[in-house]
């Protein structure tokens, strides 16, 4: 089977929302680009998910599948005045193993965004 069939069979906005609920929308034990570290992260509950790429591997007689994942946010105006304009606030990375195990997890955020609840650690 090829990836455009495995994908155009598989609900990967499922997959992405699953992960998200089940991190209760937070990224825990974050370090950043500079090597800054955040204790928690808190995404919006209302995100716009897009994937914008996936692979399958291969290392020894072990496949896997690697699905990235953008998020956005709409920006608002004013309220009732939604702008078309959405922030990008960050990627989540996700591998499967071939039975669609969860196995690892890659996030890269935006921490300068606005929408982004971030708790430093103060040890």
């Amino acid at each position: 089977m090829i990836l455009t069939e495995i994908l155009e069979n598989l609900d990967v906005r499922r997959l992405v929302q699953e992960h998200l609920e089940l991190c209760d929308y937070k990224v825990c034990g974050y370090w950043d680009e500079q090597d800054k570290y955040y204790e928690i992260i808190t995404l919006p509950p209302i995100l716009k998910t897009e994937l914008v790429s996936s692979s399958i591997g291969f290392t020894n007689k072990k496949r896997f599948l690697k699905l990235k994942f953008v998020f956005t946010v709409s920006n608002v105006d004013a309220i009732d005045k939604p702008s078309h304009n959405a922030q990008r606030i960050g990627e989540l990375l996700l591998v499967y193993d071939e039975n669609l195990g969860f196995v690892d997890e890659n996030w890269l955020l935006d921490i300068n965004s606005p929408f982004l609840d971030i708790k430093v650690s103060h040890t």
